[in-house]
């Protein structure tokens, strides 16, 4: 029988509610499903210092509150990793390494040049006594390319069928992968827009909620078209791929400069039923061509509203979570980077470069790995 590998990846999006982390197991080089799954809650200053910084387009910040938030979320990504491993009965010793994602506070693939993930893989290195592979975007950005997304990859060696399909993944940003059939070279996928993080934004601050559960405040309201028809003016969602956005662009900052009734003016309703409409239609705008099937994934996929709203928008594309081909949405994403992870330490590349525009195909992340001596124990 071949032989059973484990890697751990961790996973925090633009949401930045936490770390998922997942056990990911690998037979004969394939993925062969999860071993565990486990989140862990950012501390509530934490999330709101991740998110004030993640929507902010000209953020500054000194290098003493970048290092310290560096950091925490280090430990925050540290504590995902051993807890998934206590919740799946394992030891450290039992997995191969761990893929960590890590918090994107930054990314400008077309003018900067380079996108930045804090939460030292150093520390989880130290503290799970693993190899940590992690900073997965630059390799790509350095060949030119987006450095985003890098999950179809994942997806096309997973859900890819004979049939044409889309898998859409909807974290605070949404994201699509074309998989047209079962060879790789046809993949393609990027950002399409704002995913559930403007609906966020919007809930916590009408309500003081972290997001809308089920979508019941969308569902409670009517879309506005004229404020609806403002923000699909937007230049991002016509232009071509390879492109990837992020909170920095789609937050409510824009949807305020981008409206054409002012907010404040509107049911709090109405404007949560207009985001969710938004978020729908810019999706379904960006389904695979000939697309039959749809397969949702991440917080997105429990958002009963949203999804009634695709399925109608679409009603020849059928839409269901992936929990259907064997991997639960809210686990996609990590499980993803566990994979990324196991194709570093084979030396084979992660990325597509028809997804990314990159010059060429590469292996991702750098390996960090602290050995404790006999004499120090690992914290």
């Amino acid at each position: 029988m071949p032989q059973r590998e484990r890697y751990i990846g961790l996973m925090s999006g633009t949401s930045a509610d936490g770390v998922d982390a997942v056990v990911a197991s690998f037979e004969a080089g394939r993925y062969s499903g999860l071993q565990g799954a486990f989140h862990l809650d950012y501390p509530a200053d934490l999330r709101e210092s991740l998110i004030a910084l993640g929507r902010a387009s000209n953020a500054t910040l000194s290098l003493h509150e970048l290092a310290r938030l560096d950091v925490a979320v280090g430990e925050v990504f540290a504590e995902a990793a051993l807890g998934v491993l206590r919740s799946a009965g394992l030891a450290a010793a039992d997995v191969a390494a761990i893929g960590s994602h890590g918090q994107t506070v930054f990314h400008d693939p077309r003018g900067v040049h380079s996108s930045l993930q804090i939460g030292d893989p150093h520390r989880i290195s130290a503290r799970t006594g693993r190899p940590v592979v992690a900073d997965f975007r630059r390799a790509d950005i350095a060949l030119g390319g987006e450095g985003a997304p890098l999950v179809p990859a994942f997806h096309h060696a997973v859900f890819a069928a004979a049939e044409p399909r889309t898998v859409v993944n909807i974290g605070g940003i949404a994201n699509v992968t074309w998989l047209p059939g079962a060879e790789s070279g046809a993949v393609r996928g990027f950002d399409c827009g704002p995913g559930n993080g403007l609906m966020d934004e919007w809930i916590l601050r009408v309500q003081g909620r972290p997001y809308d559960e089920d979508g019941r405040l969308a569902a409670s309201g009517c879309v506005n078209e004229s404020l609806l028809q403002g923000w699909l003016r937007e230049p991002y969602f016509s232009a071509p791929p390879p492109k990837s956005t992020g909170r920095a662009q789609f937050n409510l900052d824009w949807a305020r400069q981008h409206a054409t009734v002012p907010l404040e003016r509107l049911s709090a309703s109405d404007v949560q039923s207009s985001l969710c409409e938004l978020t729908a239609r810019s999706i379904v705008d960006a389904l695979a061509p000939g697309s039959r099937r749809a397969l949702v994934c991440g917080g997105g996929a429990r958002n009963l509203y949203l999804m009634d709203r695709l399925q109608s928008l679409a009603p020849a594309v059928r839409f269901e979570t992936t929990a259907a081909y064997g991997l639960p949405p809210e686990w996609v994403e990590a499980a993803a980077f566990a994979w990324l992870a196991r194709r570093r330490l084979n030396n084979e590349p992660g990325n597509l470069p028809a997804v990314t525009g990159a010059m060429c195909a590469t292996p991702l992340g750098a390996i960090f790995q602290v050995a404790a001596s006999d004499l120090c124990a690992v914290p």
